[in-house]
């Protein structure tokens, strides 16, 4: 997380502005430092605690009936990559790595 907070502002303040609202812009930071952050599941209840939340229900409506651009999301992220991480050589390995679920 130290060495994403270096940069995590510049980051944020290119796509900020595709959530629209204040309130959904803080909601996408909190969310997006929650992930990166060291918490050990990355459930909404997990993230909602790292947050300062009390439930998940302010992320969980960002998320699934918020209105923001998902499409220029995509873009300025793409863009900030290039930007920043990009090499002529350089390869992009995405990696969903989940934990392992409970039951059968």
């Amino acid at each position: 997380m130290q060495v994403w907070s270096g940069w995590f502002e510049e980051f944020f303040a290119s796509l900020a502005w595709v959530f629209g609202r204040a309130d959904r812009r803080r909601t996408a930071m909190a969310y997006l430092q929650a992930l990166i952050a060291p918490v050990e599941r990355k459930n909404g209840w997990q993230i909602a605690e790292h947050v300062g939340h009390a439930t998940p229900d302010r992320v969980q409506w960002f998320l699934s009936r918020s209105t923001w651009l998902p499409d220029q999301l995509r873009d300025c992220v793409r863009s900030f990559v290039v930007t920043h991480l990009g090499r002529a050589d350089g390869v992009l390995v995405l990696d969903e790595t989940a934990f392992l679920k409970k039951g059968v």
